[in-house]
């Protein structure tokens, strides 16, 4: 069984082997390759041949597009600071949408039209090629939350739950046409999966989280369904109050973040949502030894167990020892769900 047919078969319901691996890696994965990162994340060509060295490496079970948070964003016209070895950064001082009514005069862009996100749909391609249906191939899209604060500023848009509600909402709704239609050009160039990243819905209480971000990030989830992909929604951080409602998305994979225990997620979200997380990232695995990292795992997927897959809580950090990235490895070849 590869490792696009046990992750497939794993979120059907249907057996497999061993649990399936899939730990985010970005900085990690360019260090190893010998990448930096500023060109893996401008150069697609980089960023497929490092996730390609990492998963054969330490046996993944996919692959990612995923880089940084600033593919939309930097298409749009917003201000995007670019570094050698950093992600690249949104400049929030100088926000797309600072001046609310830019949003009118605001197209969707054309994936294809040759910027940052054509860079991302074609490593999906070049993945496609490259694995051979060997390995599952994960697009990334930001969720409707995330973007919302890429374009108009954390802060502000904070203030603007309570200051302007419908313009929140019209951000949202653009958010997501313009996601649905970067997914499927992802889609169709091989992407099996698309990750959904919606930090900043961590940032913001329960009520706000059900009356403006819930509903369309559920738009997005079952638009990206009815392209025939499967969903993995990524929010970092503290998302306890939030759980059920993520649950109720109908998400294919639900990450959680380390400061979200998995029992925790387990009991919102019932018995048949897969879960992927949560180590501690720095704490546990990188400056962790093999035998706290292994305890960690073995807790994790006894408080998820069966419909669990293995990762950390979020990106594996730049500095993680291989010793303890391979206990990831090992645990996932000894395991069955």
């Amino acid at each position: 069984m590869n490792g696009r047919e046990r992750i497939l078969n794993h979120l059907a319901g249907q057996p497999v082997d061993r649990l399936p691996l899939m730990p985010i890696t970005m900085m990690f994965a360019g260090d190893l390759a010998g990448i930096r990162y500023g060109d893996y994340a401008r150069d697609h060509r980089l960023l497929v041949e490092a996730q390609l060295r990492i998963a054969d490496l330490y046996d993944f079970d996919y692959v990612s597009v995923i880089s940084d948070p600033a593919r939309e964003a930097a298409d749009l016209g917003a201000k995007v600071e670019f570094f050698p070895d950093q992600p690249p950064a949104i400049v929030e001082t100088e926000a797309l949408l600072t001046d609310k009514a830019a949003l009118a005069r605001t197209a969707v862009p054309d994936p294809l039209a040759g910027g940052r996100m054509l860079d991302r749909v074609q490593a999906s391609a070049l993945f496609k090629e490259k694995v051979a249906g060997g390995k599952l191939i994960e697009g990334w899209v930001e969720g409707p939350c995330a973007m919302a604060a890429d374009l108009r500023g954390i802060n502000t848009l904070m203030l603007d739950f309570f200051d302007d509600p419908g313009f929140v909402r019209d951000l949202f709704a653009f958010s997501v046409e313009m996601e649905i239609r970067f997914a499927r050009a992802q889609v169709e160039a091989g992407a099996d999966l698309i990750g959904v990243g919606d930090a900043a819905a961590s940032l913001v209480g329960p009520a706000i989280y059900e009356e403006f971000v819930w509903p369309y990030e559920k738009q997005l989830v079952d638009r990206l369904h009815e392209l025939g992909t499967k969903v993995r929604l990524h929010i970092c951080g503290n998302t306890r109050s939030i759980l059920g409602g993520m649950g109720r998305l109908g998400c294919d994979i639900v990450d959680l973040d380390y400061p979200s225990p998995v029992a925790d997620g387990r009991a919102a979200m019932g018995p048949d949502q897969v879960l992927l997380g949560n180590i501690n990232p720095v704490r546990i695995l990188r400056d962790g030894t093999p035998d706290i990292v292994r305890d960690a795992i073995a807790a994790c997927h006894q408080a998820a167990a069966p419909r669990y897959i293995i990762g950390a809580g979020c990106e594996i950090p730049r500095g993680t020892p291989e010793e303890n990235v391979r206990v990831l490895t090992d645990y996932a070849q000894a395991s069955r769900p």
